[in-house]
């Protein structure tokens, strides 16, 4: 039963090599012009793709690039470098100014 089921659901394949004579003029202009509109569509999604790619491969390098910059700029930082650590002062132990 189910494979009456599924027959019936389903549109009949054709071969096209075999079938020709059986499909009407009209018929083969219908696949004509179903096929244009899914190469069409194909064509439209692929360049569709390559625009995302090169948009996400821009942002990636605009992105490692800000990065890297950062961390350059980090590293020649000196402003710490220049601030004097405060002077320890030094301080006699009690012990010694007592006795004198």
């Amino acid at each position: 039963m189910q494979t009456d089921e599924k027959s019936s659901e389903f549109l009949q394949k054709i071969n096209l090599e075999k079938d020709k004579r059986r499909l009407k003029y009209s018929d083969l202009m219908y696949m004509k012009q179903a096929e244009e509109v899914a190469l069409y569509r194909a064509l439209k999604y692929k360049q569709t793709r390559r625009r995302c790619v090169v948009t996400g491969i821009s942002l990636a390098c605009c992105v490692v690039g800000i990065y890297l910059y950062t961390i350059h700029t980090v590293r020649q930082e000196t402003f710490l470098d220049d601030l004097n650590e405060p002077e320890k002062v030094i301080r006699e132990p009690a012990s010694n100014s007592k006795l004198a």
